[in-house]
């Protein structure tokens, strides 16, 4: 990809939401060159693509914005994966996919998990609390989710760094223009992450434990065999799910403490009464959406908000669009945390809703009970501009410098 049009898709990756109100005042759906794919970002028009997965296949949910050269794929040629995962799937293949992780991310599991999160959300906070400043996505927000999932999946603590830096260097190879040195850098990063995967595999399936790989290695392997067919499978299922559950949720942290500052009033009402954390939580999920939307691909003709799709054409399901739709939302660009509920899209909707939305709002709940009871005074610090990462699938700041 040259570097002009993807200049421009960075440009709408920064910052989307003209975009969405320009294509949401359109009549019918608008095709975007950036994203090369039609735009839908009206409420009624996401949820309609969202309830018939029939018609809108996954397929392409994961299409990456860069093809790796051929020297970082042969390194990742190396690795483990490169099989259907969870997110991607349709059908009964979803089905049979999901079941597993729907089980090991059930309320209890995320109850059990709570004193921990809770436990590493505190030293995390103590780590820097007596510094008067701060760097929160290196120093909590891009910890404590790795930590957390690292824990519900089994992994040894000491993995877990390597881990999270995988699934960062992942996002980046099929994500961002890098030099080809850096390509099979991250590529490397990638496939050492698959071999931490791969062992865990293979001594759950060993020796059971009560933990998600075990879950997953007893759902998907048939007893006393585990050939290397399914050590793929399950490392790329457990890639797709580790990246799922930190590369989500540090943005969420990042986003919601960004936004709760740059409103001090609404950060200030949160300190004098924390009764409303989970409000919040969800209107900093509804605001700025992490995950501000997947591809889908039309497997038969059809016509949505008037506009006639052929088969194989590409949408791209906008739910932070969606989530700034005044005819759901009114106000939709006012960030209001004694905002009436109402029902947005941040964590999805249907066969494909994420099944991890409990965890990470139970994280962003714990992070924002920390803050705001330890650091009321906490600011933005004023020399430090934030900027957003250029991205659709985990929008964050780059850095949260921040003081009190």
């Amino acid at each position: 990809m040259d570097s002009e049009p993807h200049g421009r898709l960075d440009a709408l990756q920064r910052d989307p939401y003209p975009h969405y109100e320009r294509v949401r005042s359109a009549d019918g759906l608008v095709f975007v060159a950036e994203l090369d794919a039609w735009l839908v970002a009206r409420d009624v028009d996401v949820r309609e693509v969202l309830r018939r997965p029939e018609d809108f296949s996954s397929a392409n949910a994961l299409l990456p914005d860069v093809m790796p050269s051929p020297a970082a794929l042969a390194v990742l040629g190396g690795g483990f994966g490169g099989r259907p995962v969870v997110v991607t799937a349709d059908g009964d293949l979803h089905q049979r996919l999901r079941a597993p992780i729907v089980r090991g991310l059930s309320p209890a599991r995320v109850a059990e998990v709570l004193p921990y999160t809770a436990e590493r959300a505190a030293a995390l906070v103590d780590a820097f609390v007596k510094d008067g400043q701060v760097e929160l996505m290196s120093a909590y927000a891009r910890r404590l989710p790795g930590e957390v999932i690292g824990r519900i999946v089994g992994l040894d603590p000491d993995d877990v760094p390597a881990v999270v830096h995988g699934g960062h260097r992942a996002e980046e190879l099929l994500f961002r223009p890098l030099e080809e040195a850096e390509q099979v850098a991250a590529a490397e990063d990638v496939v050492a992450m698959q071999h931490i995967l791969d062992r865990c595999v293979r001594e759950r399936h060993a020796r059971p434990r009560e933990d998600l790989c075990t879950e997953l290695v007893t759902s998907l392997t048939t007893p006393g065999e585990l050939t290397l067919e399914h050590r793929h499978e399950l490392v790329a299922h457990l890639q797709n799910l580790l990246i799922a559950g930190h590369l989500t949720t540090t943005p969420l942290i990042g986003t919601t403490v960004l936004h709760l500052l740059r409103n001090p009033s609404q950060w200030e009402l949160l300190c004098a009464e924390p009764e409303r954390i989970p409000a919040a939580v969800e209107e900093a999920a509804r605001y700025d959406s992490a995950l501000q939307g997947f591809r889908r691909v039309t497997t038969v003709p059809v016509t949505l908000a008037g506009t006639e799709l052929p088969a194989g054409a590409t949408v791209f399901v906008a739910f932070g669009g969606a989530n700034r739709d005044a005819a759901r939302h009114p106000r939709p660009d006012e960030f209001d945390i004694t905002r009436p509920p109402g029902k947005h899209l941040a964590f999805g909707l249907g066969v494909h809703s994420c099944p991890g939305s409990q965890l990470a709002r139970e994280q962003l709940r714990l992070t924002l009970a920390e803050l705001t009871s330890r650091l009321p005074g906490l600011r933005l610090a004023p020399d430090q501009p934030v900027t957003m990462r250029p991205t659709m699938i985990h929008r964050s700041p780059h850095r949260l410098h921040l003081a009190w």
